[in-house]
Protein backbone atom coordinates (compact mmCIF):
# COMPACT_ATOMS: atom_id res chain seq x y z
CA UNK A 1 0.00 0.00 0.00
CA UNK A 2 1.26 3.59 -1.03
CA UNK A 3 0.75 6.15 1.48
CA UNK A 4 0.06 9.94 -0.17
CA UNK A 5 1.69 12.85 0.88
CA UNK A 6 -1.25 14.09 2.25
CA UNK A 7 -2.27 10.84 4.30
CA UNK A 8 1.51 10.79 5.65
CA UNK A 9 0.93 14.48 6.90
CA UNK A 10 -2.06 13.15 9.22
CA UNK A 11 -0.42 9.43 9.94
CA UNK A 12 2.66 11.72 11.55
CA UNK A 13 0.50 14.17 12.99
CA UNK A 14 -1.41 11.47 15.07
CA UNK A 15 1.74 9.48 16.32
CA UNK A 16 2.55 12.82 17.44
CA UNK A 17 -0.58 13.46 19.54
CA UNK A 18 -0.31 9.68 20.47
CA UNK A 19 2.40 10.15 22.44
CA UNK A 20 1.14 13.21 24.23
CA UNK A 21 -2.49 11.05 24.73
CA UNK A 22 -0.15 8.51 26.70
CA UNK A 23 -0.13 5.64 23.52
CA UNK A 24 3.42 5.08 21.80
CA UNK A 25 3.90 7.05 18.49
CA UNK A 26 4.04 3.74 16.64
CA UNK A 27 0.29 2.73 18.02
CA UNK A 28 -0.64 6.09 17.18
CA UNK A 29 0.94 6.10 13.31
CA UNK A 30 -0.85 2.23 12.85
CA UNK A 31 -4.15 3.17 13.88
CA UNK A 32 -3.74 6.57 11.24
CA UNK A 33 -3.30 4.51 8.74
CA UNK A 34 -6.12 1.94 9.73
CA UNK A 35 -8.38 4.84 9.94
CA UNK A 36 -7.51 6.19 6.72
CA UNK A 37 -7.57 3.08 4.79
CA UNK A 38 -10.67 2.36 2.36
CA UNK A 39 -9.65 -1.87 3.58
CA UNK A 40 -8.68 -3.85 5.62
CA UNK A 41 -4.71 -4.07 6.34
CA UNK A 42 -2.87 -7.06 7.05
CA UNK A 43 0.42 -6.79 9.17
CA UNK A 44 2.74 -6.81 5.99
CA UNK A 45 0.59 -4.13 4.46
CA UNK A 46 1.08 -1.91 7.48
CA UNK A 47 4.67 -2.63 7.88
CA UNK A 48 5.20 -1.92 4.21
CA UNK A 49 3.04 1.54 4.34
CA UNK A 50 4.69 2.64 7.79
CA UNK A 51 8.28 1.82 7.03
CA UNK A 52 8.22 -0.53 10.03
CA UNK A 53 9.39 -3.36 11.17
CA UNK A 54 7.26 -6.54 11.93
CA UNK A 55 7.36 -6.60 15.31
CA UNK A 56 6.70 -2.91 16.05
CA UNK A 57 3.42 -3.41 13.70
CA UNK A 58 2.75 -6.67 15.62
CA UNK A 59 3.22 -4.59 19.80
CA UNK A 60 0.99 -1.98 18.13
CA UNK A 61 -1.97 -3.79 16.89
CA UNK A 62 -1.54 -5.99 20.02
CA UNK A 63 -1.58 -3.10 21.76
CA UNK A 64 -4.82 -1.39 19.79
CA UNK A 65 -6.55 -4.89 19.97
CA UNK A 66 -6.29 -4.53 23.98
CA UNK A 67 -8.11 -1.36 23.57
CA UNK A 68 -10.87 -2.61 21.20
CA UNK A 69 -9.75 0.27 18.82
CA UNK A 70 -9.13 -1.87 15.97
CA UNK A 71 -11.14 -4.90 14.60
CA UNK A 72 -10.05 -8.24 13.62
CA UNK A 73 -10.64 -9.52 10.26
CA UNK A 74 -10.46 -12.47 7.82
CA UNK A 75 -10.89 -12.45 4.31
CA UNK A 76 -12.09 -15.56 2.01
CA UNK A 77 -8.99 -17.50 0.85
CA UNK A 78 -6.18 -15.86 2.89
CA UNK A 79 -4.94 -16.65 6.11
CA UNK A 80 -3.75 -13.83 6.78
CA UNK A 81 -5.35 -11.44 9.70
CA UNK A 82 -6.50 -8.01 8.29
CA UNK A 83 -7.54 -4.78 10.92
CA UNK A 84 -9.61 -2.13 10.45
CA UNK A 85 -11.06 0.44 12.47
CA UNK A 86 -14.91 0.94 12.94
CA UNK A 87 -16.81 3.13 10.45
CA UNK A 88 -18.27 5.22 13.15
CA UNK A 89 -16.15 7.82 14.52
CA UNK A 90 -18.84 8.12 17.30
CA UNK A 91 -18.01 4.66 18.26
CA UNK A 92 -14.31 5.21 18.48
CA UNK A 93 -14.85 8.01 20.46
CA UNK A 94 -17.15 6.20 22.86
CA UNK A 95 -14.73 3.24 22.52
CA UNK A 96 -11.72 5.60 23.68
CA UNK A 97 -13.80 6.94 26.91
CA UNK A 98 -14.88 3.63 27.98
CA UNK A 99 -11.36 1.93 27.87
CA UNK A 100 -9.81 5.34 29.42
CA UNK A 101 -12.21 5.22 31.93
CA UNK A 102 -11.74 1.13 32.90
CA UNK A 103 -7.85 1.86 33.28
CA UNK A 104 -8.08 5.74 35.14
CA UNK A 105 -10.90 6.67 36.07
CA UNK A 106 -12.37 3.45 37.99
CA UNK A 107 -9.41 2.98 39.73
CA UNK A 108 -8.99 6.18 40.81
CA UNK A 109 -12.68 5.93 42.56
CA UNK A 110 -12.09 2.92 43.91
CA UNK A 111 -8.92 4.38 45.80
CA UNK A 112 -10.82 7.46 46.63
CA UNK A 113 -13.25 5.44 48.21
CA UNK A 114 -11.34 3.29 49.80
CA UNK A 115 -8.78 5.83 51.69
CA UNK A 116 -12.69 7.65 52.85
CA UNK A 117 -13.36 4.75 54.59
CA UNK A 118 -10.80 5.21 57.21
CA UNK A 119 -11.60 8.09 59.82
CA UNK A 120 -8.80 10.61 60.26
CA UNK A 121 -7.18 11.25 63.42
CA UNK A 122 -5.50 14.34 62.71
CA UNK A 123 -5.95 17.86 61.12
CA UNK A 124 -4.02 17.06 58.01
CA UNK A 125 -5.55 14.28 57.54
CA UNK A 126 -9.47 16.17 57.94
CA UNK A 127 -7.93 18.33 55.57
CA UNK A 128 -7.07 15.55 53.21
CA UNK A 129 -9.83 13.74 53.46
CA UNK A 130 -12.00 16.62 52.70
CA UNK A 131 -10.14 17.34 49.28
CA UNK A 132 -10.22 13.92 48.62
CA UNK A 133 -13.77 13.47 49.10
CA UNK A 134 -14.62 17.08 47.04
CA UNK A 135 -12.26 15.08 44.05
CA UNK A 136 -14.35 11.75 44.84
CA UNK A 137 -17.98 13.67 44.29
CA UNK A 138 -16.64 15.58 41.32
CA UNK A 139 -15.48 12.31 39.15
CA UNK A 140 -18.53 10.50 40.57
CA UNK A 141 -20.91 13.25 39.23
CA UNK A 142 -18.65 13.44 35.84
CA UNK A 143 -19.13 9.43 35.74
CA UNK A 144 -22.67 9.65 36.34
CA UNK A 145 -23.50 12.44 33.27
CA UNK A 146 -21.03 10.15 31.15
CA UNK A 147 -23.70 7.32 31.83
CA UNK A 148 -26.99 9.09 31.56
CA UNK A 149 -25.05 10.51 27.99
CA UNK A 150 -23.95 6.74 26.70
CA UNK A 151 -28.42 6.11 27.27
CA UNK A 152 -28.86 8.65 24.60
CA UNK A 153 -28.83 8.37 21.06
CA UNK A 154 -26.41 10.07 19.11
CA UNK A 155 -28.55 12.41 17.40
CA UNK A 156 -29.24 13.58 20.85
CA UNK A 157 -26.14 13.79 21.99
CA UNK A 158 -25.07 15.86 18.84
CA UNK A 159 -28.48 18.05 19.36
CA UNK A 160 -26.72 18.85 23.17
CA UNK A 161 -23.14 19.34 21.88
CA UNK A 162 -24.65 21.79 19.10
CA UNK A 163 -26.49 23.54 21.68
CA UNK A 164 -22.99 24.26 23.39
CA UNK A 165 -23.42 28.47 24.59
CA UNK A 166 -27.28 28.27 24.14
CA UNK A 167 -27.40 26.09 26.97
CA UNK A 168 -24.69 28.47 29.17
CA UNK A 169 -26.91 31.50 27.95
CA UNK A 170 -30.41 29.68 29.29
CA UNK A 171 -28.38 28.70 32.31
CA UNK A 172 -26.94 32.49 33.27
CA UNK A 173 -30.39 33.89 32.62
CA UNK A 174 -32.05 30.96 34.88
CA UNK A 175 -29.32 32.78 37.83
CA UNK A 176 -30.28 36.36 37.28
CA UNK A 177 -33.92 35.88 37.19
CA UNK A 178 -33.63 33.69 40.87
CA UNK A 179 -31.11 36.01 42.03
CA UNK A 180 -33.68 38.80 41.09
CA UNK A 181 -36.23 37.26 42.76
CA UNK A 182 -34.15 36.43 45.95
CA UNK A 183 -33.09 40.61 45.73
CA UNK A 184 -37.27 41.19 45.35
CA UNK A 185 -38.09 39.00 48.43
CA UNK A 186 -35.68 40.71 50.59
CA UNK A 187 -36.92 44.26 49.62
Amino acid sequence: MNVTSYQQSFILHFGEMGSRWGINRTVGQIYALLYLSEAPLNADQICDALEMSRSNVSMGLKELKSWNLVRLQHLPGDRREYFSTPEDTWEILKTLVEERRKREIDPTLSMLRSSLMDEPDNERDRYATARLNEMLELIELLTGWFDEMQDLDRDTVVSLMKLGGGVKKLISTGHRLRGKRAESKTH
